[in-house]
């Protein structure tokens, strides 16, 4: 072969080499899309999979509670006139057709006009009567079974709240704030226990009553409302022990929050309250992280000298 056909032949795998360094390049970019792709995919699927579970858990615990397990006849019925509805309306629709072949067919005899038309408006007034009934039992039906579960929905809620002070159950607490954790691991990872103890509760109980230990828990969970967000879940841990979780901020606003907290209470009722926090860590569980806040609160309290 002469120098020629060898140089084309260089030139054409020279070629063929660049074409090929170019196809894996574009595999190599198509890979790592895919990948990325794969992994933001799985991300969702992972917090959709989470939301879900948290739903099967809040759903299970609801059903355990004696109220809820009294509501479960309020949605059979609620369903049964969801479907008697239905049905209704169904038989209303059927009756405004025959009256319509009512109309037709008295329109097709033979019978004289003024006798046509009297028969059509009889039997069409008649019939579209017992259709109209029917719509109106209808959405009766249908608003009976709306109340239903607005109040079963209602009943639910307050099933998960201290009949006292409206702080959620231990129960109910822990999945509110085992959520909470979940969702600050997805951000920016700053969440806080807050362990909170009423300073003198058994003082008050023997000085001035049940009644009186009662305003103050119930004026400590509204001042703590007063000063969190709407989301921080507040919980009842114990007879005067309160668990709150913050996310999203860090322990010293934290703690200034429960500065305040504390001297609103003094003011009105007279007595304080000892707090411990703890910050979330990376490798926390719920347990984990309340047991130091509670640690932390036993340390407040030594240094009160209770």
């Amino acid at each position: 072969m002469n120098d020629i056909g060898i140089g084309k032949l260089d030139e054409g795998r020279i070629a063929r080499s660049a074409d090929q360094r170019a196809i894996d390049a574009d595999q190599t970019a198509s890979d790592a899309g895919q990948t990325v792709a794969e992994r933001e995919t799985d991300a969702a699927s992972d917090q959709l999979a989470a939301e879900r579970d948290q739903a099967s858990t809040i759903s299970s615990l609801g059903t355990r509670l004696p109220r809820a397990a009294t509501s479960r006849p309020r949605i059979q019925t609620a369903a049964e006139r969801d479907a008697a509805a239905v049905a209704r309306d169904e038989r209303a629709r059927r009756k405004d057709a025959r009256a319509q072949e009512s109309d037709s067919s008295i329109a097709a005899s033979d019978v004289s006009m003024s006798e046509k038309l009297e028969g059509i408006r009889a039997r069409s007034a008649a019939s579209r009567v017992r259709a109209a009934a029917d719509r109106e039992m209808a959405a009766q039906d249908r608003a009976e079974a709306a109340d239903e579960r607005s109040s079963l929905e209602a009943e639910l809620n307050s099933a998960h709240l201290d009949d006292l002070t409206g702080a959620f159950h231990r129960g109910m607490g822990t999945v509110a704030l085992a959520r909470e954790i979940d969702r600050a691991r997805r951000a920016d990872r700053q969440f806080v226990i807050a362990f909170v103890d009423i300073d003198g509760m058994k003082q008050v109980n023997d000085r001035d009553g049940h009644a009186a230990g009662d305003h103050v828990l119930k004026t400590l969970v509204w001042t703590m409302r007063s000063n969190l967000r709407s989301f921080d879940p507040i919980v009842r841990y114990g007879g005067d022990e309160f668990v709150c979780g913050l996310g999203g901020i860090d322990l010293a606003e934290v703690e200034r929050r429960f500065d305040r907290i504390g001297r609103a209470l003094q003011s009105n009722v007279g007595v304080g309250i000892s707090v411990g926090l703890a910050g979330l860590e990376p490798d926390d569980t719920l347990e984990r992280l309340t047991a130091r806040a509670d640690a932390a609160l036993l340390e407040a309290k030594k240094r009160r000298g209770e």
